[in-house]
């Protein structure tokens, strides 16, 4: 095991609330075992994309997974041995040119296996597809007291606490998964306008059965009649017969670039209401009325912002968060009030994204519901920012709701029982895994549910409520 730096400060995404840690990296399960022996508080990290704190241990050790990064071999009904430090984005390079792909992407390719799993994410695909959990077949776990196997059929209770778990049930070592058939590397695309908010979740409600992965981008600043207007983009995965003659001599090609990087840390944020109200115009006139049957690559279809790197340091030295709930379908009067509050108050998202999500999974703290997601991506330092969103918790929670944990770094802790109704059972599960509680985040300290909670943290925390 080899040991990187000491004090180290960490943070998620969003670059909000920073906290030291010491840095270990384990490069086999047997490390691995051996170091959680040893006294806490200990976390495991993938690539640190959760935007809040999920992945940070104040005082205590972060181990680093991502030299567990091996790829296993492909079977030909499509299934795979995967290290729990491997990127989707080292995973796609592997299997997009044998004809196959991940069953479940988030927003980026820069997320780990394990952190996957972790965080059960999910994609443009739930309506159809559910989350990443639903195609996994088995996970090795170290725990603190032990070795685990597990999966839905085989320590099924512990598979489906540590599927969203967020890290704190024990460190994924490697899982099997199955995986996607596809005949190329590109994407058969619609692509829509709708005038307002009602008018884009009629459509998406009519359309999104038609085609295996389903979002809208909705204009966070517009108000009044406009409120809520909206691009949706639907698209299922190209079949050879879809390519022009000069793309089927290489119809998996697969090799994603970079196209630019934000080389530093601007003084102010670079996306303020002015900008993101210029960028949502632009964006929104450049978008065709309709348009059917575009090509895109996998990468411009489903990892947009992975061709621009440090995306994140736009929004200048005091970060941002990001507000993802979803509420039952019934309950869209909440996505419009959350939408009219924040334009109301000119607090621009940068990135607002619509999806619909079919039915929920099986994980204790895993988000996805049966229902409306809305993600918006806000800047810190907004005059009442806190304020408002504790409001929108209430509504979200009220409506039967949540917020995502891997996206949080602020939501109040006697709100969060009400949403995720089964932590009591997560929580016993847990405990029956790691008794003496070794397993710590930032999140859970402040959350109240694993490890004393850390004053340092609670002060740059609550500094998002001011």
């Amino acid at each position: 095991m080899t040991a990187i730096g000491s004090g180290e400060l960490l943070t998620g995404w969003g670059r909000a609330c920073p906290s030291a840690a010491w840095v270990v990296r384990p490069e086999s399960a047997q490390d691995l075992e051996a170091f959680l022996r040893e006294p806490g508080p200990h976390l495991p990290r993938g690539l640190g994309r959760s935007y809040g704190d999920a992945a940070q241990c104040a005082g205590g050790t972060v181990i680093d997974c991502t030299a567990l990064d091996r790829v296993g071999e492909l079977d030909r009904s499509g299934r795979i041995h995967v290290e729990a430090g491997c990127s989707l984005d080292a995973l796609m390079r592997a299997i997009v040119p044998r004809g196959f792909f991940v069953p479940v992407t988030p927003g980026t390719r820069y997320v780990t296996m394990g952190g996957a799993i972790a965080s059960d994410v999910h994609g443009k695909n739930h309506h159809r597809d559910g989350t990443i959990s639903a195609r996994v077949e088995r996970l090795s776990l170290v725990t603190p007291t032990a070795q685990h196997e597990c999966g839905p059929d085989r320590e099924a209770e512990l598979f489906w606490a540590t599927a969203g778990g967020m890290g704190l049930t024990g460190v994924i070592t490697d899982a099997t998964l199955r995986l996607v058939p596809i005949e190329t590397s590109r994407m058969l695309v619609d692509t829509e306008r709708t005038e307002d908010l009602d008018t884009c979740m009629a459509r998406m409600t009519e359309i999104d059965a038609e085609h295996r992965y389903s979002v809208a981008w909705v204009d966070s600043l517009a108000s009044g009649r406009r409120l809520g207007r909206s691009v949706i983009t639907v698209g299922d995965h190209a079949k050879i017969s879809d390519l022009p003659d000069k793309m089927r001599d290489d119809p998996l090609g697969f090799n994603p670039r970079q196209l630019a990087n934000v080389p530093f840390t601007p003084p102010v944020s670079l996306l303020n209401p002015l900008t993101v109200a210029a960028f949502n115009e632009a964006w929104y006139r450049r978008a065709p009325r309709r348009r059917t049957g575009e090509l895109q690559a996998i990468s411009t279809f489903f990892h947009p912002l992975d061709g621009v790197g440090s995306w994140n340091l736009l929004y200048g030295p005091r970060g941002f968060t990001q507000y993802q709930f979803v509420v039952p379908f019934g309950a869209e009067e909440v996505v419009r009030r959350v939408l009219e509050r924040l334009s109301s108050a000119r607090i621009a998202s940068f990135l607002a994204v619509l999806k619909r999500f079919g039915e929920a999974g099986n994980g204790h703290l895993s988000f996805p519901t049966v229902g409306w997601t809305l993600a918006l991506d806000l800047p810190l330092g907004e005059a009442g920012l806190g304020r408002i969103l504790d409001e929108l918790d209430e509504l979200v929670a009220e409506a039967g709701g949540r917020v995502y944990l891997s996206k949080d770094g602020r939501v109040k802790p006697e709100i969060l029982r009400s949403m995720y109704p089964r932590m009591d059972e997560w929580n016993g599960v847990r405990l029956a895994v790691d008794p003496r509680g070794v397993l710590v985040s930032d999140l859970s300290r402040r959350l109240g549910f694993a490890g004393p909670r850390c004053p340092r943290m609670a002060r740059a925390v609550g500094g998002i409520h001011k």
